[in-house]
């Protein structure tokens, strides 16, 4: 394990769980979806993923991100998964979603295990929510980019990410 931090509102806090190396096989985790059914990372084998990660769908940096990634994932094809994934509640998940008109992602849930934000490295273990970022996995399981804020109050490089994302399809 390594010590890795964020920081919050200024703040450091340590990261749980092992840093992504761009190359490597993406590990499996299992979430819920707004419905509490498991989804895993299998479910969307062969497709192209981009996993917007970020604390709490209640905040306006969290808003921000998943109108952005929600905006972009509508011109996209079935080759492609844009998964929203946060330490939230389905049922705060699926209220937000409903209220917002976010249709395009798969906006997923991490609270009951925390195994998405242990295995990739997100967990903000002392505040149990997921630190902000996006990473990418090809159609065959591979990461393709990762970003991890260090300051969680910051908006991804959405550029960057779809840049990477545009080149994988």
């Amino acid at each position: 394990m390594s010590n890795r931090k964020v920081k919050f509102g200024g703040n450091p806090l340590e990261l749980a769980g092992n840093e992504l190396k761009i190359g490597s096989k993406a590990p499996e985790f299992n979430v819920l979806d707004i419905g509490l059914k498991p989804v895993k990372l299998s479910d969307f084998k062969g497709k192209v993923k981009l996993i917007s990660v970020f604390p709490s769908i209640d905040t306006s940096v969290c808003s921000i991100q998943n109108h952005k990634f929600n905006s972009e994932a509508g011109s996209y094809g079935e080759n492609v998964a844009f998964l929203a994934i946060s330490m939230d509640l389905p049922f705060a998940l699926k209220r937000f979603c409903g209220a917002e008109g976010i249709n395009n992602l798969k906006t997923l849930s991490d609270h009951r295990d925390a195994d998405f934000g242990n295995k990739y490295g997100f967990l903000i273990k002392d505040l149990r929510l997921l630190a902000r970022g996006v990473v990418i996995i090809d159609k065959d399981d591979k990461i393709q980019y990762v970003e991890v804020l260090q300051e969680i109050g910051k908006e991804p490089n959405y550029d960057a990410a779809l840049k990477v994302l545009k080149a994988l399809i």
